[in-house]
Parts: structure tokens; C-alpha cells; sequence
């Protein structure tokens, strides 16, 4: 995207991933999400100048967020063309109740697992962070996170290796036991 604002283009190519993968994780929907990153960088394009610097990230996030809650909302509130398509549909969500709340059980505790995870990972090592959540969370090229955090790729790739086998370590057996859900 080349808008003739270079801070905003630079804006875009860091952040593009993130707002993507919030939309898509909010809206379920991956041609809806990429209409819902489109939105959120037309905002943030139109109200660019009026914006503080500091708050893009968050800024981002929440907007993007909104945008495909916003979606599902409009999404459930779908009129029907007739009273049949509305009673299959409403047959179908029955019989789904108890997926859905087991699946709702299981997202709180993955939820609660990764906040442990990368809370207890901020602890041990701040660089290891850095670099997980650039590197797997944001979906950064290794490339970009290594040249802002002014090392090499061969180091970032030993930072990652290490933060990898430390979160082995420590939090094997509760991954594993996640996972038998």
C-alpha cells in the first residue's frame, strides 16, 4: 500500500498481519476479515493526523475487533427468505449447543493457558518475549524483527530456539494435557 505517507505506509506493512489475524479470529470469516482490515487502515488513513502516535497498536486492535463483532452481530441477524430455511437453521443450532459450549469451554482454557504462558515468559526473559510475539503471535518476517531489535537473524534464531525449549520445559505437561481435550 503506497498512500504517499511513508510513516503510514510503514504503519501498514508492521501491523497489516495483526489486524488481519484479529479480524479473522473475531469474524471466523477470511474474505470478511480482509474487508474488515481494509476498514480499519481506511480509518486509521482518514483519521491519521488527528490520532496519537503512541495508542496505533491498540488502536488497531480495537477497531479491528469492533469491526467483526459488528460482522457477527449483522451476520445472526440475517433474514431468512422463508419460515423453512429459519427452522433447519434453528434445528441445526440445537443440535450444536453442547459442541459449541464444550468448544467455548476449551478456547477459555487455552486462553488462560497462553496469558500463563507468555506472562510467565515476560518474567524469564523479556527478549525471548519480544521475539515470540513478534515472530509467532504478529507474524512479523524474522527479517524486520531482527533489524528492530537490532541483532542479527542468527541470534534472533538462537533467542527463538531458546524461548522455545524453555517453554517446552516448562510447560510440557500442561500442553500436552491441554491438547487431550
Amino acid at each position: 500500500m503506497l498512500t504517499g505517507n511513508h510513516e503510514f505506509d510503514e504503519i501498514y506493512s508492521k501491523y497489516k498481519n495483526l489486524v488481519l489475524r484479529v479480524a479473522y479470529d473475531y469474524s471466523k470469516d477470511y474474505n470478511e476479515a480482509e474487508d474488515i482490515a481494509q476498514n480499519t487502515f481506511l480509518q486509521l488513513y482518514i483519521h491519521y493526523d488527528s490520532m496519537k502516535k503512541t495508542n496505533i497498536v491498540s488502536w488497531l486492535y480495537t477497531t479491528a475487533k469492533n469491526y467483526a463483532l459488528n460482522y457477527r452481530k449483522k451476520a445472526a441477524k440475517e433474514i431468512f427468505e422463508n419460515e423453512d430455511d429459519a427452522v433447519s437453521i434453528l434445528e441445526q443450532e440445537r443440535e450444536s449447543t453442547e459442541d459449541e459450549y464444550m468448544e467455548m469451554v476449551l478456547d477459555l482454557e487455552t486462553k488462560e493457558f497462553v496469558n500463563h504462558l507468555f506472562l510467565a515468559l515476560l518474567e524469564k526473559n523479556e527478549r525471548w518475549y519480544k521475539a515470540i510475539v513478534l515472530a509467532y503471535y504478529m507474524k512479523i518476517p524474522q527479517a524486520e524483527i531482527a533489524e528492530e531489535m537490532g541483532i542479527s537473524i542468527e541470534v534472533l534464531h538462537s533467542i527463538l530456539h531458546r524461548a522455545k525449549e524453555w517453554i517446552k520445559k516448562t510447560f510440557g505437561v500442561e500442553f500436552d494435557e491441554l491438547n487431550k481435550i
